[in-house]
C-alpha cells in the first residue's frame, strides 16, 4: 500500500471501518472500533505507512503496517510489519 494521509474525519473514519488487523500483538476486526474506544470521535488526522502482510484493506491482505490517528492533541498510533508484534499506543500531545 503507497502510504496515505488523509485529514477529513469522515474519510478516515470510513478508511478506518475496512481495516482488519490479524497476526500477532494488538489484533481487531475493525479499527474504527478501537480508535472510537479510545475517545477519537472526529479524528483529524491519519497517516498510514508500511506494509504488513497481516493487515486487511476491503479484505485484502498487505494493508498499512503503521497508523497514527488524532483528534486535537490525543494520538492513537499502531506499529506493525512483517515478523513484527504489532502494538498500539494513546498519548495526549503537548
Amino acid at each position: 500500500m503507497e502510504p496515505l494521509v488523509l485529514t477529513n474525519s469522515e474519510e478516515i473514519l470510513k478508511l478506518l471501518t475496512q481495516v482488519t488487523l490479524k497476526g500477532q500483538g494488538f489484533t481487531t476486526e475493525c479499527l474504527v472500533a478501537e480508535v472510537l474506544d479510545a475517545g477519537l470521535y472526529e479524528p483529524d488526522f491519519l497517516n498510514a505507512s508500511g506494509v504488513d502482510p497481516e493487515a486487511y484493506y476491503n479484505g485484502e491482505p498487505n494493508a498499512w503496517a503503521n497508523y497514527h490517528i488524532r483528534m486535537s492533541k490525543k494520538v492513537f498510533m499502531v506499529y506493525g510489519g512483517p515478523n513484527k508484534v504489532r502494538t498500539f499506543h494513546i498519548a495526549d500531545t503537548p
